[in-house]
């Protein structure tokens, strides 16, 4: 509304009915104030005297208060029944009878209601009930207003149930026959077929021949069409209240009859009774009657009649599969196709045709056209049995594929809900809708991602692990793109303001530890866990995100991570600034209680949650003393006997100290409840077996995990030794052979040099030949003492005789005197063969133990 300013106000013939609806609209915000207020004389008309009885004062408001007042009476009347039954069937039922002969449509719809309540919470008996209440609610089943009726009908149909027989056929069933007669108006015409269908199974079958089968057929052919549609939806109970014989010879023909009836809901209504009764037809039935008909109407559905389109869709699967072992191939071919095109019916103008060349679509039509896609997704589970899951690729995929990409939300809402289902149909093959399924993940509308939530742990279960006949390879393949499309959906669901979204994704990421590997856990979605605790405002949201993140350090496989978070938790949260984090660490104590064992909370946060003993918050020391309890019972003696001292301790500390009242009212109370907990100790009791054993079970997986990852770290170790090793054993052996061709120049050039100074060097070979022969005698074979015969051979002899029988030590000796009788004879030729030799001796001397083989290649060099 516009501001009306009147200094520059223009009473020109343009601005003046303006301003004239401006004060229109002020007079109508005030007249509801002027009216809301009562006259002292209402006042005084709607005050009750207080030391009235409940029973006196009903009577009262009955007798001579206004309609509210009376409306409140009957809407009370079940309480009334629940704390005084007799005085209340006695004296206020029937001042309700009287009122509800003049009452208006509020009060009648509130007395069907209160009749329907007191019958199911059983205040009276059956018998009770039907003396008081039952002709009340005929008296009032043929009121003139349509919703009014309905109400009493809905609560008559609940009281036939619990009605004796007897009861059913003098009180209900004898009265029908009069009311269902043309003479009787529409209204109570439609209201006897819904009894009609509901009675019939109240009795045995030749009672319902006799007295009901001929109302059924009389308002089969009622003049009206609206009495004609209602009573051919009741002849599915008709029929399953007469059995199979009766249906084949009575209700069938009428069937057959309806379903060429000129009216499109009295037809619509023959075609959904006859696939509802599909299993009571035997297979001439449904070859020769049935099938004929539907496809009558698959062929009226696009041509002539388009109003049976929905209904038809809706009721495709059932329909398939309920009659296909009487289908012949070019049948299963036609239904196939006929379900296909109706799955990608409307979206003709986005495939690409000219909009001059279709008809404009009225809203009417569009609306139609996504309610039958929508069904068309209700039904693809069902189709997929139809086909076969193993054709699902050949026959299917494309219709899921445009279900899921279709540009309409509901059809992708109910295709995410169904997701679950195609994929258990699936089983070997599920890996085919992996993209989908990250399409479905990915989608901007929340509604769809918040229907796939629902079956989400067991979708991904089957992705990962659900074909048994599938490779592994597929089944790698689809993870990288998992993990991207959960990433995305999480943190679309937190940017959105639906947080029960968000909540319920939190949840269900639990199952990730059973999915994925512990290193992805931990870098793309653990982190993200403590971020959301920290950083949301939604309460449920950080409780379902801490309790995931508990569960994922509880899977986690590296225990430096483990100690990485554990130490995040007690900084960020448990020693945090805000208060409030610090109540979500009490919060992420209690899923720790949970989800680990006792040894592991005392080990790792006992200490850290009796520290906010002393917080300066009321509120965290309200809720740390609620925990108190659980905390305790986490202890084992001996073993925790000093944390149970630190826990007395504290709990001294609080009731000395503590001066909030209301904090000090729950460490009473927490004294109380922490004296009747009893401590377990280290050996099993009965009383706490079966905890013990839980307890025991936790313990047993957590120290699996750390030997898991000490057996994964010793076999990175072999790994890298064994590694190291081969690469070793390829440089000694290049080394090995470079060195022998070095040796054999070596030797040469050394018996070159050493037959030009001979006599020079003679003496002193033999007094070192001599020396190294007394340290052990069986080094030298006896044919080399006498040396000095040969002393061009010296050499080459000794280094041989050296490997194949010389310890370390004499190996050592022998070699060095040698080759320094080479040194000395010839200093300028034999000096780059003695500082090789050495080299060579000493390799050989390091695989002198366990490698003949390069031994036997010396011996020969």
């Amino acid at each position: 509304m516009r501001p009306i300013i009147f200094s520059e106000m223009d009473f020109s013939h343009s601005n003046l009915f303006g301003y004239i609806e401006d004060l229109q609209e002020l007079t109508i915000i005030e007249r509801p104030v002027r009216r809301s207020l009562k006259t002292p004389e209402e006042i005084e008309r709607l005050t009750v005297d207080e030391e009235l009885s409940d029973i006196e004062r009903a009577v009262y408001l009955l007798s001579s208060g206004q309609d509210i007042q009376g409306t409140s009476v009957v809407a009370n009347l079940p309480v009334l029944m629940r704390q005084n039954p007799a005085e209340t069937l006695r004296r206020v039922l029937p001042k309700i009878r009287e009122v509800l002969h003049v009452a208006g449509v509020e009060m009648q719809l509130t007395a069907a209601v209160s009749f329907l309540t007191v019958l199911q919470e059983e205040s009276v008996s059956i018998h009770t009930y039907s003396h008081s209440f039952l002709h009340i609610i005929l008296q009032n089943l043929e009121h003139r207003d349509a919703g009014v009726s309905n109400a009493w009908l809905e609560t008559l149909l609940a009281v036939i149930e619990a009605l004796p027989k007897e009861t059913v056929r003098h009180e209900i069933l004898n009265p029908l026959v009069s009311k269902a007669q043309l003479s009787q108006t529409l209204q109570s015409r439609l209201v006897s077929c819904k009894i009609m269908g509901k009675v019939a199974n109240k009795f045995e079958a030749h009672i319902i021949k006799r007295e009901v089968l001929p109302l059924v057929k009389s308002l089969c052919r009622d003049v009206e069409y609206e009495v004609r549609t209602c009573m051919c939806r009741q002849l599915e109970h008709v029929a399953r209240g007469i059995g199979t014989e009766l249906t084949k010879t009575v209700v069938l023909p009428e069937l057959v009859e309806l379903a060429r009836d000129e009216g499109s809901s009295v037809r619509l209504a023959a075609f959904e009774t006859l696939v509802n009764l599909l299993d009571m037809f035997d297979a001439d039935d449904r070859s020769q009657t049935v099938l004929p008909l539907v496809k009558s109407f698959c062929e009226k559905s696009f041509k002539a009649d388009e109003s049976i389109l929905v209904s038809l869709s809706f009721h495709l699967g059932k329909l398939c599969n309920g009659l296909y072992g009487i289908f012949t191939p070019e049948q299963h071919l036609r239904f196939l196709e006929f379900y296909k095109k109706l799955s990608t019916l409307g979206l003709q103008q986005e495939n690409g045709h000219n909009d001059n060349q279709l008809h404009l679509q009225t809203l009417e039509q569009e609306k139609k056209y996504i309610s039958v896609r929508k069904n068309c997704a209700y039904n693809f589970p069902a189709m997929i049995v139809f086909v076969d899951p193993k054709n699902f690729n050949l026959e299917l995929y494309s219709i899921f594929f445009c279900l899921c990409h279709d540009p309409e939300v509901p059809v992708r809402y109910t295709m995410a809900i169904s997701f679950f289902e195609v994929a258990k149909l699936l089983n070997s093959d599920v890996y085919t809708i992996h993209k989908e399924l990250v399409t479905l993940l990915q989608d901007e509308s929340l509604e769809v991602l918040d229907a796939l939530v629902g079956h989400l742990p067991e979708i991904l279960e089957l992705m990962t692990n659900g074909g048994e006949n599938s490779g592994s390879e597929s089944k790698l393949l689809s993870i990288p793109d998992l993990i991207p499309a959960l990433t995305t959906a999480e943190q679309r669901a937190a940017t959105s303001l639906k947080w029960r979204t968000h909540e319920k994704l939190l949840q269900k990421y639990a199952c990730l530890p059973h999915i994925i590997s512990s290193d992805q856990i931990y870098y793309r979605f653990l982190h993200r866990m403590l971020t959301i605790i920290l950083t949301n405002n939604v309460l449920p949201v950080q409780k379902a995100a801490a309790r995931t993140l508990c569960v994922y350090l509880r899977y986690n496989r590296k225990q430096e991570q483990r100690h990485e978070v554990i130490q995040k938790l007690i900084e960020q949260l448990g020693q945090g600034k805000s208060y409030w984090n610090r109540l979500r660490f009490l919060d992420t104590c209690e899923f720790i209680m949970e989800l680990f064992s006792k040894s592991f909370f005392c080990k790792y946060f006992f200490l850290p949650v009796l520290e906010l003993t002393h917080d300066p918050v009321a509120n965290v020391r309200m809720k740390l003393c609620c925990l108190l309890p659980k905390v305790k019972s986490t202890l084992k003696i001996p073993t925790d006997k000093h944390l149970l001292q630190q826990l007395e301790l504290c709990i001294r500390k609080l009731l000395c100290q503590e001066k909030d009242k209301d904090v000090l009212t729950i460490v009473k109370r927490t004294v109380l409840e922490l004296d009747r907990i009893e401590i377990s100790v280290d050996a099993f009791q009965k009383r706490f077996y079966e905890n013990d054993l839980l307890d025991q079970e936790k313990e047993r997986q957590e120290h699996l995990l750390l030997e898991m990852e000490q057996l994964e770290k010793e076999k990175q170790k072999n790994e890298g030794r064994s590694t190291n090793i081969n690469d070793k054993m390829f440089e000694k052996k290049r080394r090995d052979s470079k060195t022998s061709s070095v040796l054999a120049k070596s030797i040469n050039l050394s018996v070159s040099g050493s037959s030009s100074g001979t006599s020079a060097g003679k003496e002193e070979k033999k007094s070192k030949l001599v020396r190294s022969q007394s340290f052990s005698t069986q080094v030298l074979h006896p044919k080399y003492s006498n040396i000095d015969k040969c002393p061009n051979k010296s050499s080459a002899t000794g280094y041989t005789s050296s490997v194949s029988g010389m310890g370390k030590s004499c190996m050592l000796s022998f070699s060095d005197d040698s080759y320094r009788t080479h040194s000395t004879g010839n200093s300028g030729n034999a000096a780059f063969p003695s500082s090789s030799s050495r080299n060579l001796f000493n390799s050989a001397d390091q695989k002198n133990n366990g490698n003949k083989e390069s031994q036997s290649r010396k011996m020969s060099m």
